[in-house]
């Protein structure tokens, strides 16, 4: 099987982390294999914030926690050390997609490269709130975008999960 088919097939999403710090090399990698991924008439609407500083990551992930309406000392990002967040430009029409297949890049690269990963939903409500738009401002980010997600990364404090038994009649030919 051909390796990036292979790391596609064998990507779980993981949910316990280590504590260690990602090396930038390997999160330059992942993110680089977001930048790549397709988008809509090549318009590049997505945009990868790497959060690696751990204030700013442990208020993220208090955010999402009350947005989820999770208890207290819950952590949505299940202690990944690393969040990329991926917002994408509202004016694309196709800015949902793009920054799906964005976050779906980064997953298959994170396995590849011996990360963990998981996709974390509700960066389309942080971003609408005050708390994302600060998070925006201190980058010097103009401009009006919807949070698409998060991809939650570190070292996998876990075995790889087994996979679910793929469902059948999903595909059909027409020959």
């Amino acid at each position: 099987m051909n390796e990036v088919i292979r790391a596609m097939v064998q990507r779980r999403s993981i949910r316990k982390y280590k504590p260690d710090m990602v090396p930038k090399a390997l999160i330059d990698q992942v993110i680089e294999a977001g930048l790549y991924a397709p988008s809509a008439r090549g318009l590049q609407s997505p945009v990868i914030i790497a959060v690696t500083n751990r204030e700013l990551r442990d208020a993220i992930a208090e955010e999402n926690r009350k947005i989820g309406g999770w208890d207290a000392g819950f952590d949505p990002f299940y202690g990944a050390p690393v969040i990329l967040l991926v917002i994408a430009d509202k004016s694309a029409p196709n800015a949902i997609y793009d920054g799906s297949t964005t976050l779906a890049n980064m997953s298959t690269a994170a396995y590849a490269l011996g990360l963990g990963s998981c996709w974390i939903h509700r960066a389309k409500e942080e971003m609408e709130s005050d708390f994302g738009k600060a998070i925006l401002k201190r980058l010097g980010i103009t401009g009006d975008y919807i949070g698409i997600g998060h991809l939650a990364l570190g070292y996998a404090d876990c075995e790889l999960p087994a996979p679910a038994a793929r469902k059948e009649g999903r595909c059909y030919y027409i020959d």
